[in-house]
């Protein structure tokens, strides 16, 4: 591959480097949300801004951690994750925003992804559609605990991962109304939580990569109770989703220790 950095020791996308991030990472699609991540760590500091890629650095447990934007969308969200990887990182959580799609699933619940429907273009380039697109078993484990520990409203389960937000808002309106308003309602038939556009690819390139990659989100509302009639609460402050995946990460942190 073109080196495009011209020997800078840089990833191009990212602009970070090794040493500049530790092996655990939270992966925010908002760069906004990074700093505010990041005040949950001791001696953050900003690494590099660039393009929708923003990262921090400090410690957690008294281990080196990080956090980067990955923008919309698993094709820059899969980026960062490579070039993450290549910098030396091998633990990530997703953490972002989801709709609810269950009518018991609720804006402020929290969703924790146990695998993923890949109705998006990014994971078909790392495997076969056959494929499934899973976490890793111990950062799920995490979060669920996490989300008991801090008493947090929480579902588990498959979410729904797409390229368009306004094909799944707005499917009468698309060429293709015919497949996605059917697919939608397989989609719930079979149960799937919340819909998001992140997971599939990063859990299908994680398990290419061999590093260990799990999701939880915010439901800020629920399209289907919006249909029934039902009361649809809406919740924007993402900073429960955030907590429990702090909280995750510092029980991996201490489980990779041998630690209680």
């Amino acid at each position: 591959m073109i080196d495009y950095t011209e020997g800078s020791g840089k990833q191009y996308h990212t602009g970070i480097g090794r040493g500049d991030v530790g092996r655990y990472v939270i992966l925010p699609g908002d760069p906004k949300r990074c700093e505010k991540i990041a005040a949950h760590f001791e001696k953050a500091e900003c690494i590099a801004d660039v393009r929708e890629f923003v990262t921090w650095t400090g410690l957690l447990e008294g281990e080196k951690v990080s956090v980067t934007s990955t923008g919309i969308g698993g094709p820059s969200a899969s980026i960062a994750l490579n070039e993450l990887v290549k910098s030396g990182a091998d633990t990530f959580i997703r953490v972002g925003t989801c709709g609810g799609m269950q009518e018991e699933v609720l804006g402020g619940d929290i969703v924790i992804a146990n695998g993923a429907v890949r109705m998006e273009g990014t994971s078909r380039e790392f495997a076969p559609i056959e494929y499934p697109a899973v976490p890793d078993w111990t950062v799920t484990s995490a979060l669920v605990c996490a989300a008991k520990t801090l008493e947090r409203r929480y579902h588990v389960g498959v979410v729904q991962c797409k390229d368009s937000f306004f094909g799944q808002h707005e499917p009468e309106q698309m060429p293709v109304s015919y497949e996605l308003e059917n697919k939608w309602q397989a989609w719930l038939r079979l149960g799937c939580l919340a819909s998001e556009m992140e997971s599939a690819a990063l859990f299908i390139e994680g398990s290419f990569l061999r590093v260990r990659v799990g999701s939880c989100f915010l439901v800020i509302a629920n399209q289907e109770r919006a249909k029934a009639g039902l009361p649809n609460p809406q919740v924007h402050d993402t900073e429960g989703a955030i907590e429990v995946a702090v909280q995750a990460l510092r029980g991996l942190i201490r489980a990779d220790r041998g630690e209680k």
